[in-house]
């Protein structure tokens, strides 16, 4: 049996594409063998299974876990907006915590892997999809409205890299991390919104360590993302017991916190 080198393994085969003459369908196509051939479930480490391609909402799933997994590929750096399909379908699945995984993947001009995360579904909250305008009156689907994924409001939590700049992880490491959020799955639609975005400011924070009156300067962010909350302080407070309580943070005493 021929073993594979690690950089041929990070590379996509092109040889699957050929008769496709559309430049997406041939990345669609290798993108797609490459996950289904070396990515496992992050939540148990099983076999992903891969949809028949004219499934709509998602790309694979996990036949134990029951997980659905999209892929967004992409050459380059990796866009601050993603998108995807319509915005009223993903904010349904979005509240009715059916939302799936996604992976996002980044490949070079010479077609090797350079970077791929997923976000496990307890990240996917309101606050970082974005609404698209609509489509314009002459477009063949007129009104039809999209969104956008805001990947820069995902929390390094929510990133969790099987490879990063061109090197694979350890599995054992990416199922600790993933599990190590898996608290948020618990908690309302609206609680995890309001966690995750704490998490994003947090990391925003230059120190590990950092005071009540340093989170309070995201008061007006957080006050646009939840417009009915006229209580934000009070929010921020209840929220790091909650980050506190599930091993997020580490309480120091006299107003102070530090990040695991």
């Amino acid at each position: 049996m021929r073993i594979m080198t690690e950089e041929a393994v990070l590379r996509l085969d092109t040889s699957l594409a050929e008769g496709y003459t559309s430049a997406p369908q041939r990345v669609r196509v290798m993108t797609e063998h490459w996950v289904g051939l070396h990515v496992p479930c992050p939540a148990c480490g099983g076999h992903l299974v891969h949809y028949p391609n004219n499934r709509k909402v998602a790309d694979f799933f996990c036949p134990s876990c029951r997980l659905d997994f999209e892929l967004k590929s992409g050459k380059g750096p990796m866009q601050p907006r993603v998108p995807d399909g319509a915005y009223d379908s993903m904010v349904g699945r979005i509240r009715s915590s059916s939302a799936p995984a996604f992976f996002f993947l980044q490949y070079d001009t010479a077609l090797n892997i350079r970077n791929l995360f997923v976000t496990p579904p307890h990240f996917l909250t309101e606050q970082i999809i974005e609404r698209r305008a609509p489509l314009s009156d002459t477009s063949r689907r007129a009104g039809w409205v999209g969104c956008n994924i805001i990947t820069d409001h995902i929390p390094s939590g929510g990133r969790i890299f099987y490879v990063r700049d061109g090197e694979r992880r350890p599995m054992e490491e990416v199922r600790a991390q993933y599990h190590s959020t898996a608290f948020l799955s618990g908690q309302s639609v609206r609680g995890r919104g309001w966690l995750v975005s704490m998490m994003a400011c947090i990391e925003e924070l230059p120190d590990r360590c950092f005071s009540l009156a340093d989170l309070y300067r995201f008061v007006p962010r957080l006050q646009a993302q939840f417009p009915r909350n006229r209580h934000i302080e009070d929010k921020i407070r209840q929220q790091l017991q909650v980050l506190r309580d599930n091993g997020y943070l580490i309480f120091e005493g006299r107003g102070m916190y530090r990040r695991v």
